[in-house]
C-alpha cells in the first residue's frame, strides 16, 4: 500500500499493513424555453433527412449498422410545494420558468421533508433547479431567522469548472433575493484573502471533493459555524463518483457527516445523477445513508434519431497481418464537416484532447476547401481552457457564430451547452450513462435531433454496433464503488482520527473493515489507542496519506526540459505506461516527447514536439492467487473471485500513425516490474472440456489469450469501468489452479469493484464476449475482436476459432448469474 507526499518512514509503516483482500441545467431556463427560438417558417431539415444526406456519398450507407428512432415526449408540469418561499418562486418566474416539471417538484418535496434524495433524469432536464428551489428557500428562512450567518448549504462538483458555472447560475437566479443568498466558490483557485470571508459569511459554498478532503475537513474548527448550520449537501454529477475515486469520495462524505454530528447538525443530501440503474442504491453506498430516488423524467424531448456507424476496412494491415478499419477520429472529422456544410449545429465528442484538436483541424481544412468562410465556424473544446475562453465558446455556439465543436468529455461536465441539432460520438464513451449524457446534448424543445455513435476498432465498439439491443434495450449500468476497500479506508481512518479521535461508535459509520484495520494502523505507528479513542500520532498531515483521484505513490512531475517549467503530474501507477522514455505526452493542446523518466526522483523530462504518431505502452503480467473468496462450478470448470498479487512490467511501446492508426514500429523499454495486490475474477477449464471444445494443446494458449483480450474489452458493458482500469492474464497451466485459467483483475490496489461485478454478471459477460468474437468478419483475429492495443506479447499467440469453441463449451455448464444487489431485476427499455 503506497501513499503520496510522505516521508519514507510513513510509506514503510503503511506498506507493512496486511489486509484481507452533462452538465445539469446551469442555465435555469434552458429546458423550458429554447436557447435559440425557432424562427417563423423554420425550415431546418428533420434528423432523418440529415442522416440521409450524410449517407448519400458513395458506400456510406453500408456503414450504418442500426438506426433507432426515439419518439418525442411531452413534458409534464406540476406546482412547487407550498413550502417554497414566494420570493424564490418569483425569482424562478423572472428566470423565465413558469412551472416546474413533475420530477423537479417531487425532488423539492423530498428535500423539504428532510429526506435525502437522488434525482436521476436526462440531460438538460432541470436537475439543478430541482435542488436549488428548496435550498434557496431554506437559506432564505435561515437568513431571516438569524442575526448572523443562518442556515448553510454545501455544493460538491467533480470539477472546478462545474462549480464555477453553478455559482454564476445561483447568483443569477438569486439576484432578486438580495444579499440574503451569498454563494461563493472555495477551491484551490480561491485567493487567500477571500477564504476567510467564505468561511465566515458565505451560506452557499461551492467546492469539490478534493478541497473538502484536504482543506475543509482538516480545518474544521475554522469552519465550525458553517458546519453547525449545515442543512443541505448537494452532490452534483454523482454518477461520476465510481471506482477508486468514488470509494474515496464515499469515505470523505462519511468524515463530513461525522464532523457535522460533532457540531450538532445532520444535513440532508441532495444528489443529481445522469440516468442510472438503481440510482438510490448507488447514492446510499456513496453517502452511507438511506436515499430516495426521483427517476421519472417529466421534461419534454424531441424526436431522436440514433445511428450506429462502423467505419470501413482499409487496405492497411496491422499486427499478424490483421485487417485495420478507418479510425473513428478520421470518420468523425468527415461527419462533422458534412454536418457543418449542411448548416446543422453539431458537437463531436472524442475521448482525448489530441483527438479533439485533430478533428477540429481536419474539419477546418476540409471546410476551407468547400467555402473559406466556413473554416472558422468549427473549433475544439477541451480541458485546460480558461473560464473566459469557455464562456466565449458558449456564446459563439449559442449565437450561431460557431456551427461545430470537437470536444472532450470536459463539455459533458461544466459547460452550458445543450439543444444542438446533432451529436457525433467518436467511440463508445465507456458507459451507457455517458453515452446518453452526450447524446442528450442534441435536441431543443420540440425539435428533433440526430446522434451518431462511430465505432472504434476494438471489441466493445464492434460488439455494440452489431448488437444494438445492448444500448437501446438494456438499462444503464449500476455505479460501481467499494468504500470498504482497505486500501481506501485506511488513510481515511487516519484522517478522521486527526480531525477528531476515533471511538468505537465510529465503527458503524466507516464500515465493517474498520475493526480489522485499526489495530494494524496502531501497529504501523500511525494511530495510538488511548482510553478515549484512537489518536493520530504523526506531525505530518494525515490527509496527505492519499490522493483521492490517484493510486498512491509520489506523483511523477512532468517538467519541460529546456525551461524547467512544471507542466503537471502523472499518478505513480500510470507513469510507466504514459511518461516512459519516448512517450507522446499531451498538455493543454501542446504535444511533448518524453526525453527521460527518472523514477528515483519521480520526474519526467519532456520537450515540445509534433510527431505524426501516438504511443501505446505494452506490458507483461504474471499473477498468483492469495485467497479465493467465492467459487461456483461451471460444468467441470470453476468460476472464482478473490484476492491476487499481480506482477506487471512495461516492456515496450508502439508508435501509431495519428489518422490511420497504422503501426509504425515498436521500441523496447527497460523498466522495473511492479507488484499490485488487488481483486480478480477467474475461470478454469478441465481437460474434458478442452476435448469437448476440440482445443488441442497447440491451440490452447492462443484460445485462452484471445478469450482474455475479448473479455477485458467487453467488461465495460457490464461494469462502469474503462478497459484501462482492468487487466488480464491467461495461462495454459497456472501453478495455483493447476488448470488452464483466465484472470481479469482490477488495476487498483485493493480492487475497485469491477472484478466483483464481473463475477456477478459472468454468464452474460462471457456470452457477449463469445458473440463478439464469433460475429467479427475477420479470418483470424483483429483489433475489432481479439487483438489488444496494450498486449505485451505482440498479440501472439491468438486463436480466434479456438476461443469461440472454448467459450461455447464453458458457457454450456454455466449456471444463472448469482444474485447481485446492483443488478436491476429486469431489463427495461433504454432511455
Amino acid at each position: 500500500m503506497a501513499f503520496n507526499h510522505l516521508p519514507a518512514a510513513m510509506h514503510d509503516a503503511l506498506g507493512a499493513l496486511s489486509v484481507t483482500p452533462v452538465t445539469h441545467s446551469v442555465s435555469m431556463a434552458r429546458n423550458h424555453r429554447p436557447s435559440r427560438p425557432p424562427e417563423s417558417g423554420d425550415t431546418r431539415p428533420s434528423p432523418g433527412t440529415v442522416l440521409d444526406r450524410l449517407t448519400a456519398r458513395a458506400n456510406r450507407a453500408a456503414r450504418i449498422t442500426h438506426t433507432e428512432h426515439l419518439p418525442p415526449r411531452e413534458g409534464r408540469h406540476a406546482v412547487w410545494p407550498d413550502r417554497i418561499r414566494t420570493e424564490v418562486i418569483n425569482a424562478i418566474h423572472q428566470a423565465g420558468i413558469d412551472h416546474p416539471w413533475a420530477h423537479q417538484a417531487a425532488a423539492a418535496e423530498h428535500a423539504l421533508d428532510g429526506a435525502s434524495v437522488v434525482i436521476a433524469t436526462g440531460t438538460a432536464s432541470g436537475k439543478s433547479l430541482a435542488y436549488l428551489a428548496p435550498v434557496l428557500s431554506t437559506l432564505l428562512d435561515g437568513s431571516e431567522a438569524a442575526n448572523g450567518r443562518g442556515t448553510t448549504a454545501l455544493y460538491l462538483a467533480p470539477t472546478k469548472a462545474l462549480a464555477a458555472d453553478q455559482r454564476r447560475a445561483v447568483r443569477s437566479l438569486a439576484a432578486p433575493l438580495g444579499n440574503l443568498i451569498r454563494p461563493a466558490v472555495y477551491d484551490g483557485d480561491t485567493p487567500v484573502e477571500e477564504r476567510e470571508w467564505v468561511r465566515q459569511y458565505a451560506n452557499y459554498v461551492l467546492t469539490n471533493p478534493d478541497m473538502l478532503h484536504r482543506g475543509i475537513l482538516p480545518s474544521h474548527p475554522r469552519w465550525s459555524s458553517f458546519l453547525r448550520a449545515l442543512r443541505y449537501v448537494v452532490i452534483d454529477e454523482c454518477h461520476t463518483y465510481r471506482g477508486v475515486f468514488g470509494s474515496h469520495v464515499a469515505q470523505v462524505l462519511r468524515r463530513l457527516r461525522r464532523l457535522c454530528a460533532r457540531y450538532g447538525s445532520d444535513p440532508v443530501f441532495l444528489l443529481a445523477s445522469a440516468t442510472a440503474a438503481e440510482p438510490a442504491v448507488a447514492a446510499s453506498r456513496l453517502t452511507g445513508l438511506p436515499v430516495g430516488e426521483v427517476a421519472d423524467d417529466a421534461s419534454p424531448r424531441g424526436e431522436l434519431v440514433f445511428a450506429l456507424w462502423e467505419p470501413p476496412l482499409t487496405e492497411l494491415h496491422g499486427e499478424q497481418g490483421a485487417p485495420v478499419r478507418r479510425t473513428a477520429t478520421a470518420e468523425t472529422a468527415d461527419l462533422l464537416t458534412d454536418l457543418i456544410v449542411q448548416g446543422v449545429r453539431s458537437v463531436a465528442f472524442v475521448r482525448s484532447r489530441r483527438g479533439a484538436e485533430l478533428i477540429s483541424v481536419i474539419a477546418q481544412e476540409r471546410l476551407a476547401e468547400v467555402d473559406r468562410s466556413l473554416a472558422h465556424r468549427v473549433a475544439a473544446y477541451r480541458g485546460g481552457y480558461l473560464p473566459e475562453e469557455r464562456r466565449a465558446l458558449e456564446r459563439a455556439l449559442h449565437s450561431g457564430e460557431l456551427l461545430g465543436l470537437a470536444a472532450t468529455t470536459a463539455l459533458e461536465l461544466g459547460i452550458d451547452v445543450s439543444g444542438l441539432d446533432a451529436v457525433v460520438i467518436a467511440g463508445y464513451p465507456g458507459t451507457r450513462a455517458s453515452l446518453w449524457q452526450q447524446a442528450g446534448r442534441a435536441g431543443r424543445s420540440g425539435q428533433g435531433a440526430l446522434a451518431v455513435l462511430v465505432a472504434r476498432d476494438d471489441p466493445l465498439d464492434t460488439y455494440l454496433v452489431h448488437h444494438p439491443e445492448a444500448l437501446f434495450r438494456r438499462p444503464v449500468e449500476s455505479t460501481v464503488l467499494d468504500p470498504d476497500n482497505p486500501y481506501v479506508l485506511a488513510p481515511h481512518l487516519c484522517a478522521a482520527a486527526s480531525e477528531v479521535p476515533l471511538t468505537d461508535g465510529d465503527v458503524a459509520l466507516f464500515g465493517p473493515s474498520t475493526p480489522e484495520l485499526l489495530p494494524q494502523l496502531e501497529a504501523a505507528g500511525l494511530l495510538r489507542r488511548r482510553a478515549s479513542g484512537w489518536y493520530w500520532t504523526r506531525r505530518e498531515r494525515a490527509v496527505d496519506l492519499t490522493d483521492i483521484r490517484g493510486e498512491g505513490g509520489s506523483p511523477v512531475q512532468v517538467v519541460e526540459a529546456d525551461t524547467g517549467r512544471l507542466l503537471g503530474t502523472v499518478d505513480a501507477s500510470a507513469a510507466h505506461s504514459t511518461v516512459h522514455e519516448g512517450a507522446v505526452h499531451l498538455h493543454q493542446g501542446r504535444t511533448y516527447l518524453v526525453r527521460q523518466l527518472d523514477l528515483k526522483e519521480s520526474v519526467a523530462l519532456v520537450e515540445e514536439a509534433n510527431p505524426p504518431y501516438s504511443t501505446t505502452a505494452r506490458d507483461t503480467t504474471s499473477i498468483s492467487v492469495l485467497e479465493t473468496d467465492t467459487e461456483i462450478p461451471w460444468g467441470h470448470g470453476r468460476l472464482c473471485y478473490g484476492s491476487v498479487e499481480v506482477t506487471n512490467q512495461v516492456v515496450s511501446f508502439l508508435r501509431r500513425r495519428l489518422i490511420t492508426g497504422e503501426v509504425l514500429g515498436e521500441t523496447k523499454l527497460d523498466l522495473p516490474p511492479r507488484t499490485l495486490r488487488t481483486r480478480a475474477v477467474w475461470w478454469t477449464v478441465t481437460e474434458d472440456q478442452l476435448d469437448a471444445a476440440r482445443v488441442n494443446p497447440e491451440q490452447l494458449g492462443g484460445a485462452l489469450h484471445a478469450a482474455e483480450h475479448a473479455s477485458i474489452g467487453l467488461l465495460p458493458l457490464f461494469a462502469t469501468c474503462d478497459r484501462w482500469d482492468i487487466g488480464g492474464v491467461s495461462i495454459p497451466l497456472h501453478p495455483d489452479t493447476l488448470l488452464p485459467t483466465v484472470f481479469v483483475y482490477d488495476g487498483h490496489p485493493g480492487g475497485a469493484g469491477f472484478a466483483e461485478r464481473a463475477f456477478h454478471t459472468a454468464r452474460a459477460w462471457l456470452t457477449a464476449t463469445r458473440e463478439a468474437i464469433a460475429s467479427c468478419e475477420c479470418e483470424a483475429g483483429c483489433p475489432s475482436c481479439i487483438q489488444s492495443p496494450k498486449c505485451g506479447n505482440g498479440n501472439d499467440p491468438l486463436h480466434k476459432r479456438g476461443a469461440v469453441r472454448l467459450l461455447t463449451e464453458l458457457l454450456r455448464g454455466a449456471p444463472e448469474d448469482p444474485p447481485d444487489p446492483a443488478t436491476p431485476p429486469e431489463d427495461p427499455p433504454g432511455p
